[in-house]
């Protein structure tokens, strides 16, 4: 089953469960989608694209949520969190420390990346292996430090 098949049922669930919360953050995210089609002229999108797209909405959460919490609104900041949680739900379970590291070793040894230069290449292999399992800055402080 797809993401977007996941999202149409999680969608129809919260609906008949009349769950307002998670039904608006639901419905967000499949506008988002919907968006994404359109932008991208596109019937489907690939599966990656769709997690893509979900941790982008995550990132939004996460900001909007400091910014309410500096700002004084806890319960804004709050609501923010539920709706992480929910959207969290749809991403691929995040890989181990121990496993991004063999995966980081590997795409070493396919590039042949010998110095810290070669950054690059290393988190471009990683980045496609890792298929949004990993956080970007996590994966470039791993590279760093293997490659150093």
């Amino acid at each position: 089953m797809t993401l977007v098949d996941r999202l149409a049922q999680e969608l129809k669930a919260a609906m008949i469960a009349k769950d307002a919360e998670r039904l608006s953050t639901l419905r967000l995210l499949k506008s988002a989608v919907g968006y994404a089609q359109i932008e991208r002229t596109t019937e489907n999108l690939t599966e990656a694209e769709v997690v893509a797209l979900i941790q982008k909405e995550v990132k939004k959460r996460r900001d909007a949520a400091e910014q309410y919490e500096k700002g004084g609104r806890p319960e804004l900041a709050s609501k923010e969190k539920q709706e992480i949680t929910v959207l969290e739900s749809f991403l691929p379970k995040p890989l181990a420390l121990d496993e991004l590291e063999q995966l980081i070793r590997a795409a070493i040894q396919e590039t042949g990346a010998t110095s810290k230069k070669q950054t690059g290449q290393v988190m471009k292999a990683d980045q496609r292996r890792a298929a949004g399992r990993a956080a970007g800055k996590i994966l470039s402080e791993l590279v760093g430090k293997l490659l150093a």
